[in-house]
């Protein structure tokens, strides 16, 4: 514990979880346009970009970019076939004939390959190796391909960093995900003064060959974009690890008896965030990214997205100025609760009415004095994972928040079937107000729920453990924080979630 930071009073209190689990979400209906979600519309654009555009010249921007997840779970179709004798298509093709679904699967791999951005660098490892990748695939011959594509002794990818996979083609070249949040941040997070602050989260083993890429095309970047780069990277704190337990509950150790520690999730980031002492940040998985050629709503997304939550940070900061003066009219404290209901969807308890002018002008304060999060939202299409939902707060009132199916109770089919009818879909596209009507930045850990986890079961050594995640930046763990979800469209939602998407022709010029 001593070695990570963490206490054992904390160590204390994850195990108490363990035992006994904080409650589900309580679901009380999906958020949908005109209910929570906001849709901006074509009048308002113009004053929204004139928001944005204003902060961007004053230089109050830059970009985060959770970037630490391996690419083993976009492979993993594929990685099953390694230690198989029967990759040949013939072979792949009668398991297919008989309905053997991975089968089928690495046959349309195989098809798509030659779409695929990383197919040239595919293809000049096999030529190192004396082999013609061509010739692999016309022979229907894939065990090799696989070996290069996979392993250490190839291009890695199996164990590499997503954002280290190339995902893009253009004309003479291909591209990482990382090059392309490199160009999305040229776009719109390039301030006044030709600075682009860009910051990643990376995995320890992965932060040198996230290093050797920047060195790599930095100086032609900034070239060719007229821009200056400042990329920052950071990793996920030890002291945010959480302990492993067994199934009975207690605490889990390896096999030479030491105590097993996990990274806690996406929530554990917001120490890295915290760190980074930003004003506007926009935040993006580092998956979700488009190709240059349909960049275009993306970038303008982006922009109003910033310029809407400005907007209510003016509101908020004008506010909160004039609740410093003595005294506030009735007339004031009713226009600022209008602007919590209708706008920022707070609905204060009756209780509100029966205190004092003084009581008021406090609890206003509460409200408004916090960190502000605006979240694209995209029209559920049943893509999987989590969305806006009213959900009931531990005092009784109800508030927005993502929900992901994990926090949803599994044996509630009234709160499962809530969960099911959401409208929309969470891309984790985010813009972030970060600081104080006064300028200064928030301490981002006064505004997390630290009972905000769930317990997933995992495998180490050959046997079953259970861990606590914090469910991620974008969600539980982020409770405190003032929250508003705007429609965006699906067009500028492109995430690359497995092997296949990265062929499809989105993904191509």
């Amino acid at each position: 514990m001593k070695s990570r930071g963490i206490s054992p009073l904390e160590v204390e209190r994850q195990l108490a979880l363990f035992r006994h689990p904080p409650p589900f979400a309580r679901l009380v209906k999906p958020a949908a346009v005109g209910k929570g979600i906001h849709s901006i519309s074509p009048s308002e654009q113009a004053e929204l970009l004139d928001f944005y555009e204003k902060a961007r010249k004053k230089g109050r921007l830059q970009k985060f970019v959770p970037a630490s997840g391996a690419a083993t779970r976009m492979f993993q179709t594929l990685i099953k076939f390694l230690d198989r004798h029967w990759t040949d298509r013939a072979a792949l093709q009668m398991r297919a004939d008989e309905n053997d679904p991975e089968a089928s699967k690495l046959l349309t791999f195989m098809d798509l390959l030659p779409q695929a951005a990383f197919y040239d660098e595919l293809s000049r490892r096999l030529n190192e190796r004396g082999v013609n990748l061509e010739t692999l695939l016309r022979e229907g011959q894939y065990k090799e391909i696989l070996d290069s594509l996979l392993s250490a002794s190839g291009l890695n990818y199996g164990l590499s960093s997503k954002g280290l996979i190339k995902f893009h083609r253009y004309d003479a070249e291909s591209r990482t995900a990382l090059e392309e949040h490199l160009l999305e941040a040229v776009c719109y997070a390039t301030n006044g003064d030709g600075k682009c602050l860009v910051h990643f989260t990376v995995s320890a083993e992965h932060r040198g060959s996230f290093q050797e890429t920047i060195n790599r095309v930095l100086k032609d970047y900034e070239k060719k974009w007229k821009v200056r780069f400042f990329i920052g990277f950071s990793e996920q704190k030890k002291s945010l690890e959480t302990i492993a337990v067994d199934l009975q509950n207690l605490p889990f150790r390896d096999k030479a008896g030491r105590l097993l520690f996990r990274p806690a999730g996406h929530g554990a980031l917001i120490e890295n965030l915290n760190d980074l002492r930003g004003d506007i940040v926009f935040i993006k998985n580092i998956d979700n990214v488009v190709h240059e050629k349909w960049m275009e709503p993306t970038v303008l997304w982006k922009k109003l997205l910033a310029g809407y939550l400005l907007k209510i940070q003016d509101n908020l900061f004008r506010y909160l100025k004039v609740l410093e003066m003595k005294p506030v009219s009735d007339v004031l404290i009713n226009e600022i609760l209008l602007f919590a209901r209708d706008v920022l969807w707070i609905n204060l308890p009756d209780s509100f009415s029966t205190q004092s002018p003084e009581e008021k002008k406090l609890k206003l304060r509460d409200i408004l004095n916090r960190p502000l999060r605006v979240c694209g939202v995209v029209p559920n299409t049943g893509e999987p994972g989590g969305g806006p939902f009213w959900i009931r707060d531990s005092h009784g009132g109800t508030s927005l928040q993502i929900v992901e199916s994990s926090q949803v109770d599994p044996e509630s089919q009234e709160q499962q079937k809530c969960f099911r009818s959401s409208t929309h879909f969470n891309p984790v596209d985010l813009v972030c107000g970060l600081t104080d009507v006064e300028g200064r930045p928030f301490d981002l850990r006064n505004y997390v729920d630290p009972e905000a986890v769930f317990i997933s079961r995992k495998s180490f050594e050959g046997r079953e453990l259970k861990a606590l995640e914090l469910p991620g930046l974008w969600n539980g763990a982020m409770a405190d924080w003032i929250t508003l979800f705007v429609e965006v469209p699906s067009e500028t939602f492109n995430p690359v979630k497995t092997v296949f998407d990265l062929a499809k022709p989105m993904h191509r010029a």
